[in-house]
């Protein structure tokens, strides 16, 4: 008996290739099915994602689960289910979260879920994530909070020697008032 063995063509290994160097672009995928989308909305859509450093590619699952695997990413086999659409964001992934969902209020686009810092979010979780705060509004919000202490030592501090020149002003009003 002969042994089966699979011949894989050049070109499906070319497209895991290409598939391979697009995801190495970013850490977090976020899955989306695209299902019902018109070419202008993918572009509009498309557009939305570039303003968050985010790249929008329509994957073929299985192309995608094996350059997933080569590169030592949790399964997300659940995820790539029908066709899909992934949003890779270069920066973070938050914003390009909250876009997809905001853009799915208004058209057929479903997110999946997705893989964040190496963890898989199913759909809901994915939702809660788009809830938190971004990395700059942490900033922002701890940065206030810092000041604030310095601030409120301006004003107290400020508040005194403007209590001290009314007092004066009044001092001297009241003198040229004596004397007059």
């Amino acid at each position: 008996m002969t042994e089966y063995t699979t011949k894989v063509q050049q070109h499906k290994t070319d497209s895991v290739d290409k598939l391979k160097e697009r995801f190495s672009i970013s850490t977090d995928f976020v899955f989306t099915d695209y299902r019902g989308l018109t070419v202008s909305q993918i572009s509009d859509l498309r557009a939305k994602l570039r303003v968050h450093q985010a790249e929008y590619r329509v994957v073929k699952n299985r192309f995608a689960k094996i350059a997933l695997e080569q590169m030592n990413m949790p399964d997300a086999s659940d995820l790539l289910v029908g066709p899909t659409a992934l949003a890779l964001p270069t920066d973070e992934s938050g914003p390009v979260v909250k876009a997809l969902l905001e853009f799915s209020k208004d058209a057929p686009l479903e997110v999946k879920g997705a893989i964040i810092d190496g963890r898989v979010f199913d759909k809901a979780q994915t939702e809660a994530y788009a809830k938190l705060p971004t990395r700059n509004e942490l900033l922002a919000s701890l940065m206030g909070t810092m000041k604030a202490p310095v601030q409120n030592l301006v004003y107290v501090m400020n508040g005194v020697t403007s209590k001290l020149v009314r007092t004066l002003a009044a001092v001297a009003e009241q003198k040229k008032e004596q004397s007059a």
